[in-house]
């Protein structure tokens, strides 16, 4: 595998940002390692951070580069600040820097990372299992399949149940709850319209049963399935922590339809 940090400017959030980005490489004489690259182009894993996190933080809490190393896949760690991903209502315009500004700076940069759906996928933890989901439901034309590991997936709940950051913090995202709910940034809104969409995407969750974000994951899992969507859940023990994210970014990495 090759690992870089990428450090360059965006135009939409009009500031320089920093991605980390593992690249595929046919290797045969690594030391504990097999690398596998799958040809002309390769398909991408746009795996994003939560709240606390940074660009960084993949690489240093678990061995995602050696997850990865023979499934011949790219990997693009974006920094996200405490955006959540989205335009925010005071700050930058983060969901059009993720959905559309970034995929392209990486293929501008990267040119084998495959263009296709069928080749792109999203995953993230907390924030970024927001993140994550939001690409998905609101990009099933760009996303073939989107997972979220402990995922702040029911905003609405979280968001009026204050359970990170205060008031000022979620206005400064979202404006007000009424302003939230129902809207684009409503992920359980959004799934409704996805659900008719001609792009069936597929869906990953999991959750730890000590996890303070459980009861909004059973709430976004059952929303999900009364609208038929392709879902997969898991759960087991375990917190927000980064134990239970390691195990199941291995588990998630099985379950992306990779193309071999």
């Amino acid at each position: 595998m090759a690992h870089l940090t990428v450090e360059f400017f965006s135009n939409v959030l009009g500031k320089c940002m920093t991605m980390e980005v593992i690249l595929p490489q046919s290797t045969t004489t690594q030391i504990g390692m097999n690398g596998s690259d799958a040809g002309d182009t390769y398909p991408v894993l746009y795996l994003l951070h939560g709240m606390s996190d940074d660009h960084s933080i993949w690489l240093r809490r678990t061995s995602i580069e050696r997850y990865v190393s023979e499934l011949g896949i790219a990997v693009v760690m974006p920094n996200a600040d405490l955006s959540f991903y989205t335009d925010m209502k005071i700050g930058g315009r983060y969901w059009t820097y993720l959905s559309e500004e970034l995929p392209a700076i990486c293929r501008g940069f990267f040119p084998r990372i495959s263009p296709k759906r069928e080749d792109t996928f999203a995953a993230g933890l907390s924030m970024g299992g927001y993140g994550a989901w939001k690409l998905g439901l609101r990009c099933p034309e760009k996303f073939a399949a989107v997972a979220s590991l402990s995922g702040c997936l029911d905003i609405v709940s979280a968001v009026k149940r204050n359970l990170v950051g205060n008031p000022v913090y979620w206005n400064s995202i979202f404006g007000s709850v009424e302003e939230l709910q129902g809207s684009e940034d409503d992920l359980l809104a959004v799934a409704e319209k996805t659900a008719a969409s001609p792009y069936p995407v597929a869906l990953y969750a999991c959750c730890g049963t000590e996890d303070f974000l459980y009861r909004e994951n059973q709430t976004a899992v059952s929303r999900i399935r009364s609208l038929g969507m392709d879902l997969t859940y898991e759960e087991g023990p375990g917190a927000h922590t980064w134990e239970f994210w390691d195990t199941y970014i291995q588990k998630i990495l099985k379950w992306l339809p990779i193309r071999h």
